[in-house]
């Protein structure tokens, strides 16, 4: 009796190394930074659009608290990938990034509420809008920097990321509602790193 084992096809993780590969030519053309957002939506709209290729360790909740896994990090720390898993009701507290960033999210949906401060601590530059599957928001000093991130929708929320800079070793802050800061750096909660180079498959 002959056995057949079926072998379930990996994440495709050529997408990412594809989208890696692309934003560095970006980077490489300059630090213009409406030329590295405008290009990078563009090329982040793409990898989000299809849902194959985010390998399950770097999708996996939390009940404690969100996630922020490393996907990638250009080796002169110009650009960094990662993706962020929200269980349901999670947030993060008001924050900066100091660097320019792109969120787009690939599965759930995400509110976001973005600030600007006051002389008393903050206020909502617009009203909070909700980002589904598929769709990119862009954060940096210049277009706006402080936001707060939440779960939108009732299950897991992924999205993914991109900043302007190794983001988990940056200095940034969080803030209390009177515009305190506290300083922090995020790190991340994964040890490992995909594998977007073996191309023996």
């Amino acid at each position: 009796m002959t056995v057949h084992t079926e072998i379930k096809a990996g994440p495709d993780l050529s997408r990412l190394r594809r989208f890696v590969a692309d934003l560095a030519d970006v980077v490489d053309q300059g630090d213009d930074e409406a030329a590295i957002l405008k290009a990078g939506e563009v090329l982040l709209t793409r990898l989000i659009a299809t849902d194959d290729w985010l390998p399950d360790d770097y999708a996996r909740p939390n009940p404690e608290r969100y996630q922020q896994y490393l996907l990638h990090c250009d080796s002169r720390e110009r650009f960094s990938v990662v993706s962020f898993v929200w269980g349901p009701g999670q947030a993060t507290p008001i924050h900066d990034h100091t660097v320019w960033g792109l969120v787009g999210v690939l599965r759930g949906a995400e509110r976001v509420e973005s600030y600007r401060r006051t002389t008393t601590g903050f206020e909502l530059t617009r009203e909070p809008d909700v980002l589904h599957a598929g769709e990119v928001d862009a954060v940096s000093p210049t277009v706006g920097d402080i936001h707060r991130v939440s779960n939108g929708c009732d299950g897991v929320s992924v999205s993914i990321h991109v900043y302007g800079a190794n983001i988990g070793a940056v200095r940034r802050a969080t803030y209390a509602p009177d515009g305190t800061p506290k300083p922090f750096i995020s790190g991340y909660a994964n040890s490992t790193l995909p594998n977007l180079w073996d191309r023996s498959r």
